[in-house]
């Protein structure tokens, strides 16, 4: 059984966080409230030095006899991504079990874990956990948690509606495919979203994610070697300029890193598509209009490919586990913001990407 926050945090912190969530009970505010966002303007974040990866995937028994026991139910949402699971307690896995989590994840690219405990456990059992998987990043911009910085909080209420301002106002549509924080030099891979507020069923606030890899493999044979060797761009300039203009904090200055347009995954070794329209600026060594029209392509490809693409649901004590390597998502905006949704990542950092 996984330590409760009562074990882990001192019995100041503990009353502290009961008092907040008995405050907002009686104000009906979030049902959370130690994971309010907040956005300090004086916090600042040193650059991210190199560090070896080895990802965990790589230690795993392809069997995964200890996270697919015979108490764990699977549901296939698609032929290529998306798998929901019931009957295992994420915080409960072993060393093991997070290798084949791993594992698990490169596979099926997503997995949705129904009644899970790990809104409920401590921050530090909470960022333990994901650290299995590599070094916690740090968002240089968005909302995080006060005295911890590793939690990239989502939050939108009718008082609080950034992440439309930041899509923008003006917009027909306001899905945002990316993989996130692709500008680092090296980018995240598996990751950890959990929900703590959600509108009803019905409601919306889903994620749409997609398959580098299916997007990748439909492409024929001679366009597939005309990306090999390709190198974009991936620029984090845009996001910094934003949070400015809005008024919000740039805790680490922005960098740009170059990246393949076809990578590989260091364990299942599929080859996956790594460009997205949030991050992905422009290809080495061509042209403007050369780098434009092909970005425009692969963006209406992944863009466009239903049959290669799920949709995320959710409700409170979901955990969302998805390689950000080889899938990109987007939000859906569809609910009106008078309903809260709340919800936080952990991004572990992976590898360098590997060109495919």
């Amino acid at each position: 059984m996984a330590p409760s926050v009562a074990d882990l945090e001192t019995p100041s912190t503990v009353d502290v966080i009961a008092n907040l969530k008995q405050e907002v009970k009686e104000k009906k505010g979030p049902s959370y409230p130690f994971y309010y966002p907040q956005f300090d303007l004086n916090e600042k974040f040193s650059r991210i030095e190199p560090f070896e990866s080895t990802d965990p995937g790589s230690r795993a028994d392809p069997a995964k006899p200890h996270l697919l026991t015979a108490n764990t139910t699977t549901h296939d949402l698609s032929p290529y991504l998306g798998t929901e699971v019931t009957g295992v307690q994420i915080s409960q896995l072993t060393s093991e079990g997070l290798d084949e989590l791993a594992l698990y994840t490169a596979e099926r690219k997503v997995l949705i874990f129904r009644d899970q405990d790990f809104k409920d456990l401590s921050p530090e059992r909470q960022i333990e956990i994901a650290s299995h998987f590599g070094p916690i990043h740090k968002h240089p911009t968005s909302g995080n948690v006060k005295g911890f910085p590793e939690f990239h909080v989502v939050y939108r209420d009718a008082e609080h509606d950034e992440i439309r301002e930041y899509i923008g106002l003006d917009r027909a549509s306001l899905l945002s495919w990316h993989s996130d924080v692709s500008y680092e030099r090296q980018t995240p891979g598996t990751t950890f979203f959990f929900i703590l507020d959600q509108p009803d069923n019905g409601g919306g606030g889903d994620t749409l994610f997609l398959s580098q890899v299916e997007a990748y493999r439909r492409l024929s044979p001679e366009f597939q070697k005309r990306l090999e060797g390709l190198r974009a761009v991936h620029s984090g300039v845009a996001q910094a300029d934003n949070s400015r203009k809005r008024g919000g904090p740039v805790r680490r200055e922005p960098i740009e890193s170059e990246h393949p347009v076809v990578r590989v995954h260091p364990v299942t070794g599929e080859k996956a598509l790594y460009v997205n329209p949030g991050f992905t600026r422009r290809i080495v060594g061509y042209k403007t209009e050369e780098s434009e029209y092909l970005l425009k392509f692969l963006f209406d490809h992944i863009a466009k490919g239903s049959d290669f693409q799920v949709r995320g649901t959710y409700k409170p004590g979901t955990v969302v586990v998805w390689d950000n390597r080889v899938t990109c998502h987007s939000a859906t905006l569809d609910f009106d913001n008078v309903l809260r949704r709340h919800a936080v990542r952990l991004t572990p950092q992976a590898e360098v990407p590997i060109a495919g």
